[in-house]
């Protein structure tokens, strides 16, 4: 296998698993719905950022650990899974007490809220051992023996980066089309409340995942 083919074929198995729905798309759709585009836009940076911390952590064999040890992984897994389900819970629990776009235009507008953001996206990623377990069991299949193993796999990780951020745009975009119906009081508290039911529905999933 050369470089090239490599890239390529890597491109196409991450990309097919990039637009199969997931956390990444929900918490992109959550954001998208409820605070906009740019914060949207934030949120899949960090997701962004997560990707590429696991990918060249696995390419350095440092996300090894996951895989050798229980006790980390399970840690790392329980912590993913509360954080998920909290995520979902306190989306689900604001529509009771959240007035209205105004109020919603007035918190992004407040410090630190595009640090929050961020923050969102990269701690789904850094917080799911799977992620990890993804590219240490995807990355070997696809770097040539030839081929320098770290840029190698930093290469790859940057491919499937490139692709998330395609299709979260997408997604964001899609959102921004459906504005003037997504826009509708009713209609953005019943997706709000569908994204933080999917979210709480991921983080049960990972928390009942015993392995890796």
């Amino acid at each position: 296998m050369s470089v090239w083919s490599g890239l390529i074929s890597f491109a196409l198995v991450a990309g097919l698993l990039t637009v199969v729905p997931g956390v990444d798309t929900a918490l992109v759709l959550r954001s998208a719905i409820a605070r906009g585009t740019r914060y949207a836009f934030v949120t899949a940076c960090g997701v962004g950022t997560g990707l590429l911390v696991w990918g060249t952590a696995a390419a350095g064999g440092l996300s090894v650990l996951l895989t050798t040890s229980q006790v980390a992984y399970t840690v790392l897994r329980v912590a993913g899974a509360v954080y998920l389900i909290w995520l979902g819970v306190t989306s689900l629990l604001a529509l009771r007490h959240r007035a209205d776009s105004a109020e919603m235009a007035a918190d992004d507008a407040a410090g630190g809220s595009m640090l929050r953001a961020w923050l969102r996206g990269a701690l789904s990623n850094l917080l799911n051992p799977k992620v990890g377990v993804f590219y240490i069991a995807m990355l070997p299949q696809f770097i040539p023996p030839t081929a320098p193993h770290l840029l190698m796999g930093a290469a790859l990780t940057m491919v499937h980066f490139l692709e998330g951020m395609l299709w979260l745009t997408v997604v964001i975009f899609g959102v921004r089309f459906l504005r003037a119906w997504l826009g509708r009081p009713s209609v953005k508290r019943a997706m709000e409340a569908v994204t933080g039911t999917v979210l709480v529905a991921f983080g049960l999933k990972l928390a009942l995942s015993d392995s890796a």
